[in-house]
């Protein structure tokens, strides 16, 4: 008798899954640190992009060096952003939850329809759709001073103040 118990075959999925969470293939340092052959960007071109973005020119020597560090590092981490292969990846649609329930729970369907049809009629030849005229309910105050807010009035009309002499 054979005392080797053997585990079911992982499904595609699994083994998916288990690439994913697996060890990492870089690091973030690794696009700060790397020195590759990115061309350097000279002053002159930092001083047209900085005109061009209408930011100020730096103000020494020692912030110039800083900004093109800064935007060597930026260039560099960007490069190394695009070559990484996204031919298996299904695009993002939105940044929501894109789940079989969660679509599910944002469908509108006919019933949540219906009171909203029930407010359309159907009218002339060629049976246009056309929404119901809704009574508008309007609550009058009888103590309500319209002109409460007019700073002159003459009687009842609007004094107004003009600039002509």
């Amino acid at each position: 008798m054979d005392s080797t118990i053997s585990s079911p075959p992982e499904s595609p999925e699994t083994e998916r899954i288990r690439s994913f969470l697996g060890p990492p293939t870089w690091s973030t340092s690794d696009l700060v640190d790397s020195k590759d052959s990115i061309a350097q960007i000279s002053p002159q071109q930092l001083h047209h992009l900085l005109r061009l973005s209408a930011l100020p020119l730096p103000t020494s020597p020692a912030q110039e060096r800083k900004m093109l560090a800064m935007l060597q590092s930026q260039l560099r981490f960007v490069r190394t952003i695009q070559e990484i292969d996204v031919d298996d990846v299904e695009p993002l649609q939105s940044i929501r939850d894109e789940t079989a329930e969660s679509r599910k729970e944002m469908e509108i369907g006919l019933e949540e329809l219906k009171g909203e049809f029930e407010k359309e009629e159907v009218v002339g030849k060629r049976g246009r759709i056309r929404r119901k005229a809704e009574e508008l309910v309007v609550e009058e105050d009888e103590n309500w001073d319209v002109f409460a807010g007019v700073r002159r009035r003459v009687g009842r009309y609007i004094a107004v103040e003009t600039d002509k002499d």
